[in-house]
């Protein structure tokens, strides 16, 4: 991997501060959306497999103008940068969501997704061990406050079951979300963050193309109407929201915050997603959160600004 840069925060103007924080929350939020989405194609006998491929595939049409625009006169940067462009597609999109979905269909949800966040603290760990950059007190406090919110939001206390498979799965996912925000961040490559969105994402569709191809990625689909809370839509209405706000609209905010923020920063704050998750699921399919719920969504947010503060705090 090169250079990791912009992990060390230098100092920034506030409102590029700001605009970077105000990304990585729009992000965050985007990603969350997606699982209550998913859940009512997977009612309808949608399989993990083919909303993964369409959401992705979408998500790569839709920034292609976008990319092709943000490359003009550089397209050089593809042949010099092909090795990190194919990592982060390959680990940090296709990697992560496919070990992700492979870990939820032999454990529950809460804790593959309690694993798979476990990825701000292995980015602070290889910033510390690959980068020298130590981590203030603070932020390891911010981490641990984050973590014990996590579980919360995540009501593990109600003793989810657990399968040595999907842990493995699980910690895959980990390593792709790891990947995802160090890469991100990344500012010494000279590829513009739409760039790497728009190129990274038809990497990851090409990668889930072979994978279902090969028969690794189990493909079903449906056109029956998709039920919610608030309504009954067509099945192509989740699938375009699926690919435009929570792929590509995820993923170009997702980047443009890592670049300002630095991947450790924006990795905790990505942490919000469980918590928008958490509301969107209330919302489209009444899994209303209890009072441990919010409580473990403020822990995060505590966390998240403990984290911000005593990265400050390195500058």
């Amino acid at each position: 991997m090169t250079q990791i840069a912009n992990d060390r925060p230098t100092v920034q103007a506030a409102p590029a501060v700001g605009g970077g924080v105000l990304l990585a929350v729009v992000s965050a939020t985007t990603f969350g959306l997606s699982g209550p989405l998913a859940t009512g194609l997977f009612s309808t006998g949608w399989s993990a497999g083919a909303i993964v491929l369409a959401r992705i595939g979408l998500a790569a049409i839709a920034l292609a103008p976008f990319t092709v625009a943000a490359l003009r006169g550089r397209w050089g940067l593809l042949r010099r940068q092909a090795g990190q462009i194919l990592v982060y597609g390959v680990l940090a999109v296709a990697g992560a969501q496919f070990c992700y979905f492979s870990a939820v269909a032999t454990m529950d949800v809460a804790p593959a997704l309690l694993i798979e966040y476990t990825a701000p603290a292995a980015v602070v760990a290889w910033l510390w061990l690959r980068r020298g950059q130590r981590p203030s007190p603070l932020t390891l406090a911010g981490a641990a406050i984050a973590a014990v919110g996590l579980v919360l939001v995540l009501d593990l206390v109600s003793g989810a079951h657990l399968a040595w498979a999907g842990v493995a799965w699980a910690l895959a996912a980990m390593v792709g979300a790891t990947a995802y925000f160090l890469i991100s961040a990344d500012t010494g490559t000279g590829l513009p963050p739409l760039a790497l969105a728009g190129v990274g994402l038809t990497v990851g569709a090409l990668t889930l193309g072979v994978l279902a191809a090969t028969g690794l990625l189990p493909m079903h689909a449906s056109t029956a109407s998709v039920a919610y809370a608030p309504a009954t839509v067509s099945w192509w209405v989740p699938l375009l929201l699926l690919g435009l706000v929570t792929a590509a609209l995820a993923y170009a905010t997702g980047i443009a915050a890592s670049r300002r923020l630095g991947s450790r920063v924006a990795s905790f704050v990505a942490l919000l997603e469980v918590v928008a998750a958490v509301v969107f699921a209330w919302l489209l399919v009444d899994q209303l959160p209890g009072l441990v719920q919010l409580a473990g969504g403020l822990l995060v947010i505590g966390g998240v600004v403990a984290v911000k503060l005593g990265d400050r705090a390195l500058a």
